[in-house]
């Protein structure tokens, strides 16, 4: 498992050590995940200042996720052949430049290469997440990563507000260039505190990408877990793309109320150490069904009572307590399935779904644009439901664990 190191074992070992580490693992996260997201709540300040159209200052969000999910299949493998400090160094620093780039760019172009390699270098948080998992103690995975994935998903949904709030205070900026300097304390931070996992010797760089297919052709429960969260990113993105628009043209909501309406996503993080705990019990495939109900729930919320705010901010905690759920329930299962691929397997899984975030806020702003926010919780109310629909599918039952250690079945 290339676990070899005195100091990592003296981590995995030592309670006290690993809490503090799973605590950095958690703020790092969070950080770098963050970056993807500091452009949604701003995308009227970035078109007035750019000159362009808010369909085209959309399309910052499909590219910085599109960065992300080529990280996930060309940089995230990486973490089952090379040093995991040395990585998370090396994408963390890119991230500091990359934000530095989009801090100043002059144009939306400029702009959009700097936001695609933020979204590569931001794939360290899912360098980072199998780090965790290789650190906990055997039948205690789901909780360490529940514990890591709450601060990513805290960086995910705090990053709108920050982002809302620094822009109204400065400018937006001034988004950029503070993040790259929490990029440069986290790469401080990582060099004394990480342990080193040397990952044992296998494939080399070609045959490290090119065992993503076989994984995705052989493991069912990696199929069925990407399908799943595919549709759940794919709403969660077309929602917070396109409630930015609506309540700043419909509810005229100024730039810092439209930050502290995204505050109320950030209680969806009580899903991850939840869901963690679910999954180490049993129930993975119970709450699975669940969150997809909740999310398509949600939306159909956000459709009928689309005139009140706080129906509306409802709504959004829903989304993210359903998405964070089946995230986190997805993570636990295919890390248990293949230990050794935790890299690959995670890889494989999070591109799916950025794929599908993606694809959703990219539909989002040309559907708001033709048919307004009816047609974008329409849209995303569908998403979830097709996975619910395939949950149903009496395959994807034989194929669920039945027990909180056993193997999935195939």
């Amino acid at each position: 498992m290339g676990e070899t190191t005195a100091t990592f074992r003296q981590v995995r070992d030592d309670p006290r050590r690993l809490r503090a580490v799973t605590l950095f693992l958690a703020v790092a996260c969070g950080l770098a995940v963050a970056n993807l997201y500091y452009s949604q709540p701003i995308l009227s300040q970035l078109a007035a200042a750019f000159g362009t159209s808010q369909g085209e200052t959309a399309l910052v969000v499909t590219v910085t996720q599109i960065g992300y999910a080529l990280g996930l299949l060309l940089i995230v493998p990486l973490g089952d052949l090379v040093a995991n400090r040395r990585l998370a160094v090396c994408l963390v620093s890119g991230a500091a430049i990359a934000l530095v780039a989009a801090g100043v760019a002059p144009s939306l172009s400029v702009f959009m290469v700097a936001a695609l390699v933020v979204g590569t270098t931001s794939t360290v948080a899912q360098v980072l997440v199998p780090f965790a998992a290789h650190l906990a103690p055997p039948g205690r995975e789901g909780a360490v990563v529940g514990r890591v994935m709450s601060g990513l998903l805290l960086g995910i949904l705090l990053a709108r507000t920050t982002s809302s709030l620094v822009a109204a205070a400065l400018s937006w900026r001034w988004v950029y260039g503070l993040s790259a300097a929490l990029m440069i304390v986290v790469v401080l931070t990582a060099m004394k505190v990480l342990p080193e996992r040397r990952p044992a010797a296998g494939p080399n760089y070609p045959a490290l990408i090119a065992s993503l297919l076989d994984l995705l052709r052989h493991e069912p429960v990696l199929r069925r877990r990407a399908i799943y969260q595919t549709l759940m990113f794919g709403a969660f993105s077309a929602f917070w793309t396109s409630i930015a628009y609506e309540l700043h043209e419909r509810h005229h909501l100024s730039q810092v109320a439209i930050g502290l309406f995204a505050l109320v996503g950030a209680g969806g993080a009580a899903a991850a150490p939840l869901a963690g705990r679910l999954g180490d019990q049993g129930r993975t495939r119970v709450a699975t069904g669940a969150g997809l109900l909740l999310a398509t729930g949600s939306m159909l919320l956000a459709l009928v009572a689309d005139r009140s705010v706080i129906a509306l901010a409802v709504a959004g905690l829903l989304l993210d307590f359903g998405v964070q759920t089946t995230m986190i329930l997805g993570q636990r299962e295919i890390y248990t399935t293949r230990p050794e691929s935790r890299a690959r397997m995670n890889a494989v899984y999070l591109a799916s779904m950025f794929a599908g975030g993606a694809i959703g806020s990219a539909l989002a702003g040309a559907i708001y644009q033709a048919h307004g926010w009816s047609g974008v919780a329409i849209f995303a109310a569908l998403l979830p439901l097709v996975a619910f629909a395939h949950w149903l599918w009496p395959r994807a039952a034989r194929e669920a664990p039945v027990g909180p250690t056993s193997q999935v079945a195939e």
